[in-house]
């Protein structure tokens, strides 16, 4: 069978042909802009040189999706013959506070539900319906099945997942921490036991998502206990934009002297801070071309990220009860040779090392020294394979 992969954003919409019999990507693309002016559509056919890219207006996720299907059906540049090849769809969802413990078919009842948990993610939570309706406005009878960013993190504890206010908030509002890159974080935590010789089962890891958008997690034999969003995707690490943890009472002083109000305070924190607003760019790697140009700004940018990873490093260490492996994924975690090596030496104390020649980038696996107390590992993540392997075990089961 073959499932589309659909991670609808606010504007945007990526997409990922999987064809199950061997978990082999066929095509994929994205949208951006839609329902802005210049609206640009790019679709390649993996393993091959045929694709398409165009601009051209899209108003909304329908005009997308439609796009999308005659691209995979196109004659001369398309992944599929008909329609009738993709067996479902499987969409990313950002929130499924705690109704959603795992993924779900979409029914009437179960779209209503995640409309109800808008509140808890406005902007993404939107757009995500707005992908699952256009698939079921353009493939009509086609399964959806929706898959939460928030779910693998539903095995935390309450110690880990309550904040300290009145409880009567986490009662009637459900005010708590939730956690982001689900499927991220499921997946690693599936693939690392493969590399350091025990099961999933019986392993203790520290998963670092690290890219524009960052979060770790404590998983123990194949279950969260702790991350480091919360409520939202703001919450935890420095991000490109994010500002990550801040004492809440910078808001009010803030807003005070500068007359911003709540909603123009909590863009800031997302689209304005972290690396953003610190220094050059949302971009890591724009912020170390400026450090190696002598930026002092962007060297302290750096350098407060790094303390950051570390110090959540150390805490989930002690989560975990002791670590048997720390890894490193997404586009800082899997390509920033450095980023690592200057994270790990801050953690020295705990008997871990970095070896150099095993420090590659493109290098998948262990990249610390055979003597080190807990292994480091570099994995390539994969957000949208859990995605599609869930759509299938559902579909299966109709």
């Amino acid at each position: 069978m073959k499932i589309l992969v659909i991670n609808s954003g606010s504007s945007s919409l990526k997409y990922q042909l999987i064809d199950m019999d061997d978990e082999s990507v066929k095509a994929k693309g994205l949208v951006e802009r839609i329902g802005i002016e210049g609206t640009h559509f790019k679709h390649s056919v993996l393993g091959t040189d045929k694709g398409i890219e165009f601009t051209r207006n899209m108003k909304n996720h329908s005009e997308a999706i439609s796009a999308v299907l005659e691209a995979l059906t196109d004659k001369d540049n398309g992944a599929i013959t008909s329609l009738d090849e993709i067996g479902a769809c499987g969409h990313r969802v950002l929130h499924g506070g705690e109704t959603f413990k795992e993924s779900a078919l979409v029914t009437p009842e179960t779209l209503a539900e995640i409309e109800a948990l808008v509140p808890l993610g406005p902007l993404h939570q939107k757009a995500n319906i707005a992908g699952i309706r256009a698939c079921q406005e353009v493939m009509p009878g086609k399964p959806n099945v929706a898959v939460f960013d928030t779910a693998f993190h539903q095995t935390m504890p309450p110690k880990a997942y309550l904040y300290g206010v009145p409880y009567e908030y986490y009662k009637t509002l459900k005010v708590r921490r939730y956690g982001f890159h689900g499927t991220s974080h499921r997946f690693i935590a599936g693939e690392a036991p493969k590399y350091i010789g025990k099961p999933a089962d019986a392993c203790k890891l520290i998963i670092c998502h690290l890219g524009n958008g960052s979060s770790l997690s404590a998983v123990v034999n194949g279950k969260v206990v702790d991350t480091s969003m919360g409520l939202t995707p703001l919450e935890g690490l420095l991000m490109g934009s994010r500002s990550g943890d801040v004492d809440p009472a910078v808001l009010e002083y803030i807003m005070d002297n500068t007359g911003m109000d709540i909603h123009e305070m909590l863009n800031t924190l997302n689209k304005k801070s972290g690396f953003a607003g610190l220094s050059v760019s949302s971009d890591m790697r724009d912020v170390k071309a400026a450090a190696a140009a002598g930026d002092e700004l962007a060297k302290e940018t750096i350098a407060v990220w790094t303390y950051r990873v570390q110090k959540y490093i150390g805490a989930y260490n002690v989560a975990v009860g002791g670590a048997d492996a720390i890894v490193f994924t997404a586009g800082i975690g899997e390509n920033d040779t450095q980023a690592a090596e200057d994270v790990i030496s801050g953690l020295a104390f705990l008997g871990v090392k970095i070896d150099p020649a095993k420090n590659v980038r493109g290098n998948a696996g262990v990249i610390s020294t055979d003597d080190s107390t807990i292994k480091v590992l570099r994995l390539a993540t994969n957000e949208e394979l859990p995605i599609a392997r869930d759509t299938l075990a559902i579909v299966n089961a109709l």
